[in-house]
């Protein structure tokens, strides 16, 4: 089996961790310089991640959590917010770290930024909103890899309540919502789920090629 597959064979959905498992600090950098490289549209990563270690801060998250034991037996704790709204800003910002990272004038990048601003900053808000957290989104699946890639575990979660979440954490006065959760850590030897197969569909009737 080439290692491709095999850190994905190996990753599961971790229900179970052990709490006295710790990622280190050298293998976190690795995960958040491999999120930061991550894809999105036109590269305007419209979202903000939170990494969340404090004990006190998984506590309060919990209950809004379904309870699940993830949020506080789980190293860290990230959070994926989305932009909820963005105007011309969210281009202009863009364009002036382009203009700095590869020393290029920002009068001749122009033409891009009138280009993007065309086809994003007139969408209807919920559009907008959804768009961004389609980007929050990519940047979630590489971290999810990028950890099975190290052989941390992780457990995606969309079960807990974002309001709460935007609230606990302070992310509407930012602009921000609550996307999507990812737990990180270590699992427990007791966690069953991790000897049981992955089911998935059959590659027949997953894929057409044409």
């Amino acid at each position: 089996m080439n290692s491709v597959i095999e850190h994905r064979t190996w990753r599961y959905a971790t229900k179970q961790f052990d709490p006295s498992k710790k990622v280190s600090d050298q293998d976190l950098e690795t995960l958040l310089e491999a999120t930061r490289l991550s894809a999105s549209s036109y590269g305007l990563q419209p979202y903000h991640i939170f990494v969340i270690s404090d004990q006190e801060t998984k506590e309060k998250l919990k209950p809004v959590s379904w309870n699940q034991s993830q949020i506080t037996d789980a190293s860290h704790l990230i959070v994926f917010a989305n932009a909820s709204d963005f105007g011309e800003e969210l281009v202009d910002d863009f364009i002036e770290n382009t203009s700095a990272t590869r020393s290029i004038p920002s009068e001749n990048l122009k033409g891009y930024s009138d280009f993007m601003k065309s086809k994003l900053v007139s969408l209807p808000s919920e559009t907008k909103s959804n768009w961004t957290a389609k980007q929050a989104y990519l940047a979630f699946g590489n971290l999810m890899q990028a950890a099975a890639e190290l052989k941390i575990d992780t457990c995606p979660m969309e079960g807990f309540e974002a309001d709460k979440y935007n609230e606990i954490l302070g992310l509407t006065e930012k602009n921000l919502n609550a996307t999507v959760v990812l737990t990180i850590g270590y699992r427990s030897e007791e966690d069953a789920t991790q000897h049981l197969p992955k089911v998935r569909k059959s590659t027949e009737e997953l894929f057409t090629l044409i």
